[in-house]
């Protein structure tokens, strides 16, 4: 496993090392690459959290627009 915070890449052998990083903010990766978990500490800009949440409101209008015109066919 690897932990990855920034620019810094360190070798993980055990769980228990594991959960140490996590706990510095690092995100751990498998062996193949893949996330195993995010570390402790992330925040999401302000921006990105409102433009999502826009997204969201759209997404759920959508969503009940098409389930009442499914119901009158």
């Amino acid at each position: 496993m690897k932990a990855i915070k920034g620019n810094k890449s360190y070798t993980v052998n055990t769980e228990s090392e594991a959960n140490t990083y996590l706990a510095q903010g690092y995100d751990v990766y498998e062996d193949n690459g893949t996330l195993k978990e995010y570390g402790v500490g992330k925040t999401v800009p302000l921006e990105k959290f409102s433009a999502v949440e826009k997204e969201n409101a759209k997404l759920k209008a959508e969503l009940k627009k098409l389930k009442s015109s499914s119901k009158k066919e």
